[in-house]
């Protein structure tokens, strides 16, 4: 039997945010063995099968230079974009390709640092660019950009800023600079999210849910809309989620049972109660849009690992699994040791074992959909082989998750 694409490739994805910090695309890095060919057509008539119109752009990243020549080849007009290494053009056969693709119409993205952008003669083949700033150049283009103050009238640029408009950046690092390139120079997207720096500069002020989240649930609320939608939509935020179930077994409420789900607790505690909570929250609630691709990460990673572990028929499993998903880093949002967040509430231990002691039954689903965030090939390959879980069905959750992703068009 003839072994299918998905079989053959080790993919991995990463997020591109849009100046709303809304998701713009998705990178989907494509690694083969050295030994291994792959129909490159066949991939790309599989990512036309599973992606429909309401599903995010993507970028495909070929990791290496044989997939990348078959991409440029048989890609039809129409397919994704594909990114080119600016270090890989010096490879004849590849910037024959590239020419070629180029005239066929295909939409094509330099990848490479912005102090090395390619001849004019080069630039033309590619439509966008993916580029990377050195320290300096990073440095100059934020002293090159005047400090922005609330209600001040914009100022014009000091110089000249190394970063330029309507490219895409990988490799931001720093608030600031995630700032300059969407806010102050009107790049396209960003490759990643600072999170961490993000997350550094609000650390004297304690996380709050997303007020667009709150808002949503309380409009479904009136509408008396059905209750996998309630609990669809208050999973969109692992910090409403896991501060639900904390009040919902808190002593104030009285049940006498311990809450384990969202399910549970939305139902134990009846609509009216919910909104009247949800009320509460909402004029604490966070509208910081540089929150949301952090917590729309989080969301990524708990449907990936709840496709990872299909639990067949048992929705309440899918859900536990869910859950494992959503608040396994749910520490970086609190600032404090995600075993003691957790202890807090009377989860199930496979949740507690997967998330804190990397044991126990949902491990291999939980690490692989992290290491599925990265272009780590071998990572991947490895955790394949530690839980014993097939390539074909790993790549073909992932692409079932991102196909399935929001995502705002202009």
């Amino acid at each position: 039997m003839a072994q299918s694409v998905l079989g053959s490739l080790i993919l991995g994805y990463r997020p591109l945010w849009n100046r709303t910090r809304k998701l713009a695309g998705i990178q989907l890095y494509a690694h083969n063995e050295a030994s291994v060919a792959v129909d490159a057509a066949h991939l790309l008539r599989t990512l036309q099968e599973l992606w429909t119109a309401s599903s995010p752009p993507l970028l495909i990243s070929a990791q290496t230079r044989q997939l990348l020549c078959d991409l440029l080849e048989h890609a039809p007009r129409g397919a994704p974009w594909i990114e080119v290494r600016g270090d890989w053009l010096s490879d004849s056969a590849i910037y024959a390709r590239v020419r070629a693709a180029h005239q066929r119409g295909l939409k094509l993205v330099w990848r490479g640092g912005a102090h090395q952008l390619p001849e004019a003669d080069v630039a033309r083949c590619f439509d966008n660019s993916l580029l990377t700033l050195r320290p300096e150049d990073a440095a100059a283009a934020l002293q090159a950009a005047p400090p922005a103050r609330p209600g001040a009238t914009p100022q014009a640029p000091r110089a000249a800023s190394p970063v330029l408009a309507g490219q895409m950046y990988e490799g931001v690092a720093s608030r600031a600079l995630m700032e300059l390139c969407l806010d102050h120079s009107n790049a396209l997207a960003l490759a990643g999210w600072p999170s961490e720096d993000v997350l550094y500069g609000l650390r004297h002020h304690p996380q709050q849910p997303s007020h667009a989240v709150i808002f949503k649930l309380m409009k479904a609320i009136d509408a008396e809309q059905s209750l996998e939608t309630f609990e669809d939509i208050m999973g969109e935020d692992p910090l409403l989620a896991y501060r639900f179930m904390v009040y919902t077994n808190s002593a104030a409420l009285g049940l006498r049972t311990g809450i384990d789900s969202l399910r549970r607790g939305l139902v134990m505690m009846g609509y009216s109660s919910i909104k009247r909570w949800l009320s509460d929250q909402l004029p604490h609630a966070s509208t910081d849009p540089n929150m949301h691709p952090v917590r729309e990460t989080m969301v990524m990673r708990a449907r990936l690992t709840a496709h990872l572990l299909d639990a067949g028929i048992e929705h309440d499993l899918r859900r536990e699994i869910y859950l494992c998903g959503l608040l396994s880093h749910i520490d970086e949002l609190l600032g404090e040791p995600l075993g003691t967040i957790l202890r807090r509430l009377p989860l199930s231990e496979r949740i507690y074992d997967a998330t804190v002691l990397n044991t126990g039954p949902y491990t291999g689903g939980l690490q692989m959909a992290c290491a599925l965030e990265t272009d780590d090939a071998s990572a991947i390959r490895q955790l394949c082989e530690t839980f014993e879980m097939d390539l074909e069905e790993v790549n073909r959750a992932l692409l079932r998750v991102l196909a399935d992703l929001d995502v705002e068009r202009k």
